[in-house]
């Protein structure tokens, strides 16, 4: 009796929507604060601009593997393709391995920043700053818990219920959240033509262009945030067992995804910019404002025109509505995420339990479970604490695989069918991997994640061996 398997339901729309909500998450919303901190000033943009140009390369990497081999699992199903035999195992199961904690990770930071907003709405709702600390070697990760905690784990658990149901039927939760999200941005940008100065966006410091080690340390950083803040177009990769005609489908909504944010993102700080200028921004780094940096926008801006009453009331709405945002994001985040597991489940690669489907609703149930109730225990971290984690786990762990196994897999099997070959290479992969080197390691106290992820390869390797060995036992023929 054949496993019952995943429907080809999801669109080029559903994919670009999914996308979408996985990419404008709560990020942009509350990182603008942190990107100025970076370099001191507006000159902080330029990471948005080149943090662009990396999501370009790193897409068409993706565009190129989704499209050539469209099953659930994304990176899980390209690893194994592209290194044979036990090497491809081991490099696929540690893949699966780190996102059972970068996942959650990801999650918990749309979460903590939906509980930043929510202060803003019902003042009181924020955490205090971290005051207990996990200790990795001679590293510490801050610790926090309190009425933003428990919001932040009742967005996880809300997912979690929409999310129980076949994907066909969640289209119009998936379209009705992007519309929020979308007119959430379209209103911020309006806002930032009607009362905005542009002379805010250029105001650049005397010393903003002053090329020395801590210009250059800072833009890794503020690259950082933006790569945290792009990342998302990859989505419907994970789903290419689930996408129709997904040799055009998948490049397109990874390459459409790109664009599209890119252009809104940089719309978007620009405007927050023109109408806050970055001395307030900096200067209420530490306050609700930089909690909820566009809440604060509209009082600003609309508070003169209206009064101070009506001015307060926009920014409470534009606080629900990024929570609204931020809601979508972990939404998308968790649907692609749960396939993963499933995937590697269903070829003999992860425990057997993670490729159950819910017997009448098909999806992958305790993939979803097991990843949410990691997310819960995330939502306990600080908010950049989590973003630094979760993006240097990615880079090592993940995406430079990729760039080094898209340009392996061309060498292996350069007659392979490819409904997209990306463009210009092999410059792609290798300025990606460039890019993603120099965020690594540019930061100060970069050691710190490094470190993490790491132990983190190292404890997988210890289970992949633990798992192969009893594996070969189990099988071994009895005397």
């Amino acid at each position: 009796m054949e496993s019952p398997a995943l429907e080809r339901t999801l669109t080029l729309r559903g994919a670009v929507t999914l996308n979408l909500l996985d990419m404008i998450g709560v990020g942009p919303f509350i990182t603008l604060p942190l990107l100025l901190g970076a370099m001191g000033g507006p000159q902080a943009m330029l990471g948005w601009v080149l943090g662009a140009a990396l999501a370009v390369c790193d897409g068409l990497v993706w565009a190129e593997l989704g499209a050539a081999m469209p099953e659930a699992g994304g990176t899980y199903r390209y690893l194994v393709e592209i290194f044979p035999g036990q090497w491809g195992r081991w490099l696929s199961f540690l893949f699966v391995f780190q996102l059972m904690i970068s996942a959650p990770l990801s999650v918990a930071s749309g979460c903590l920043g939906l509980a930043q907003y929510a202060g803003f709405v019902w003042p009181g709702m924020v955490n205090a700053p971290a005051t207990h600390a996990l200790h990795v070697g001679a590293y510490s990760f801050g610790m926090t818990a309190g009425r933003g905690t428990l919001i932040a784990i009742a967005a996880v658990v809300v997912a979690v219920v929409l999310l129980y149901r076949r994907l066909a039927k969640m289209r119009w939760i998936a379209a009705a959240m992007l519309t929020v999200v979308l007119g959430t941005m379209a209103w911020a940008m309006v806002t930032g033509l009607v009362h905005g100065h542009w002379a805010n966006v250029v105001a650049f410091p005397a010393d903003a262009w002053h090329l020395d080690g801590r210009f250059f340390s800072g833009l890794g950083a503020a690259m950082l945030i933006a790569t945290y803040d792009y990342w998302g177009y990859y989505n419907v990769t994970f789903l290419g067992g689930e996408t129709r005609n997904p040799g055009r489908t998948i490049q397109r909504a990874v390459l459409i995804s790109i664009a599209i944010v890119a252009l809104l993102y940089l719309g978007l700080n620009a405007s927050v910019l023109s109408v806050m200028g970055s001395p307030a921004i900096l200067a209420a780094r530490d306050l609700g404002a930089r909690q909820a940096l566009l809440a604060t926008m509209m009082q600003t801006a609309w508070g003169p025109v209206f009064g101070a009453s009506v001015g307060m009331w926009l920014g409470k709405l534009a606080a629900l509505l990024v929570m609204v945002t931020a809601f979508a994001s972990v939404f998308s985040l968790l649907l692609g995420y749960s396939r993963i597991p499933f995937a590697a489940s269903r070829d003999g690669n992860f425990p057997a339990v993670f490729g159950k489907l819910h017997p009448t609703r098909g999806f992958p149930y305790v993939s979803l479970l097991v990843l949410a109730g990691m997310a819960c225990a995330f939502c306990f971290f600080s908010l950049m604490d989590v973003i630094a984690a979760l993006v240097v786990l990615r880079i090592c762990l993940q995406f430079g695989l990729q760039h080094v196994g898209v340009m392996v897999l061309r060498w292996r099997r350069p007659d392979m069918p490819r409904p997209f070959r990306l463009w210009l290479y092999p410059l792609p992969p290798l300025l990606a991997l460039a890019g993603f080197g120099y965020i690594v390691v540019s930061r100060p106290n970069f050691a710190r994640e490094l470190v993490l992820a790491a132990m983190v390869a190292a404890l997988g390797t210890v289970v992949f061996v633990v798992r192969k060995g009893l594996g070969a036992r189990t099988h071994q023929p009895s005397e």
